[in-house]
């Protein structure tokens, strides 16, 4: 996988304050809020900073939490997870493995009845959907 490396500058440029927010800065946009949070249609979704595909909607499911949820990305290598201490707890972070821009956080053992019992909570602004069908 070919890295994406720009500056903030550059980052600045390409993406809207929201998105840079979210995808730079590792903000959140606010729950029940993005585009995605209920969307059904079949498609592939992709970061939203250097394009690379992240999480197909046979994946996506309702959690109810206020962010899209999925129990996997497409591929193993399409995210990176990094332990994120702040805020007081202890939380898994994803990230873009092409272009390591924030996507959201994933839980484990939650007991939402998927496949993999992960719940991968990704903010919309992180997010382009595609549609397949």
């Amino acid at each position: 996988m070919d890295k994406v490396v720009k500056s903030d500058a550059e980052w600045r440029v390409q993406l809207s304050p929201e998105e840079f927010h979210v995808l730079r800065q590792a903000g959140t946009e606010r729950p029940f809020t993005g585009e995605y949070v209920d969307t059904k249609t079949e498609g592939v979704y992709s970061c939203r900073a250097c394009g690379a595909e992240l999480f197909r909607s046979d994946t996506k499911f309702d959690s109810h939490c206020g962010w899209p949820s999925f129990y996997e990305p497409s591929k193993s290598e399409a995210v990176t997870l990094i332990e994120d201490r702040s805020l007081g707890m202890t939380r898994v972070e994803v990230r873009c493995a092409a272009c390591d821009s924030h996507l959201g956080h994933v839980f484990h053992g939650e007991g939402y009845g998927t496949p993999t019992d992960d719940r991968y909570c990704i903010n919309s602004v992180s997010l382009r959907m595609e549609p397949t069908g």
